[in-house]
């Protein structure tokens, strides 16, 4: 007998490596969230095309790292954690001249 725990997420395959990922980005959201309250951003140009906040880098970093890793993922036959790394970077690098 499953328990409603079991069969609530048994339509996705929670390996560690999903479970660590999602953990992160959770742990993202919330460190941003108190950054933010602690120390309110005003938006500042970089090298986008439009000023933006440390949270709007934050989400257009996700959004790039997650377009850089699904083509590294498609494209390569490359192990993936190189292309996890590459995607890291990206995220880096749009948060800090973004």
């Amino acid at each position: 007998m499953e328990s409603n725990t079991e069969s609530l997420f048994a339509w996705m395959a929670w390996t560690p490596e999903v479970a660590i990922f999602f953990v992160a980005i959770l742990l993202m959201l919330v460190g941003m969230s108190l950054w933010q309250v602690r120390s309110p951003s005003i938006e500042r140009r970089g090298f986008l095309p439009m000023p933006t906040t440390r949270g709007d880098r934050l989400f257009i970093g996700l959004l790039s790292a997650a377009y850089v890793n699904l083509a590294w993922a498609g494209l390569t036959d490359v192990t993936q954690m190189i292309g996890a790394g590459i995607s890291f970077i990206v995220l880096l690098i749009v948060m800090r001249w973004g």
